[in-house]
């Protein structure tokens, strides 16, 4: 086992620190957050960093670095209090990815790497079209981190966009059946596989596994004797 330790990090080339520390965190969500300033341009920025914050009122935050994700879209956030989450598929990951280029303000990611605006009456931010999860959100608070320059955008959901039957009844969402990618480190794109969907834990209850649609599969099997 190599360890390495808190001067080994300083030293690091910085490409390679970056690479590193961005993948001890694990498999990440890959997001396309697509804005819209106050003169009709839009944008388009890969995010790995969305993360749930609660359900009631349903919130999400992302973080958005100084001298990563464009500035444009926490510019355009603030402009218009609007903008949308859209799951990257199998199908759109390279595309996506080319968003993180560092493109002029006055350029459309959208038009730059081959996706499409996709508009809802009511809702000022656009979707992405060939996205298979997407939701927008309004914005709630931006709250700048002193600690690494960083800042915390939370918002709220209004819309959700999604194929209903990865929809099940007790509420889950099947994302893997959407095909959807995560992220590790800076640049690595994966599939997954599910091992497993586990009953709510209880501490004088054994576990049981789970169909997709919520279902205890011994149950499942009993209902089929």
């Amino acid at each position: 086992m190599k360890h390495i330790s808190s001067s080994d990090i300083i030293q690091m080339e910085q490409r390679s620190r970056a690479r590193l520390i961005n993948s001890l965190s694990g498999f990440k969500s890959a997001n396309l957050v697509a804005t819209k300033d106050n003169r009709g341009c839009s944008n388009l920025a890969i995010v790995s960093s969305v993360f749930h914050l609660g359900a009631s009122p349903a919130l999400m935050g992302m973080i958005i670095r100084p001298d990563g994700v464009p500035r444009d879209t926490l510019s355009n956030i603030k402009q218009t209090d609007s903008y949308t989450i859209n799951h990257v598929s199998t199908l759109i990951y390279r595309r996506a990815h080319q968003t993180s280029a560092r493109y002029d303000a006055d350029v459309s990611e959208f038009k730059a790497v081959g996706l499409t605006e996709q508009y809802i009456e009511g809702i000022f931010a656009p979707f992405v079209e060939q996205s298979q999860l997407k939701f927008s959100l309004q914005l709630r608070q931006v709250t700048p981190l002193a600690i690494n320059g960083t800042v915390l955008v939370i918002g709220e959901v209004e819309h959700i966009i999604v194929d209903q039957h990865s929809i099940k009844a007790d509420g889950y969402l099947d994302i893997e059946s959407l095909e959807s990618v995560a992220i590790s480190g800076l640049d690595s794109y994966h599939q997954t596989q599910r091992l497993d969907r586990l009953s709510y834990a209880k501490p004088d209850k054994p576990l049981s596994s789970l169909s997709v649609d919520g279902m205890s599969l011994s149950n499942q099997n009993k209902s089929h004797r």
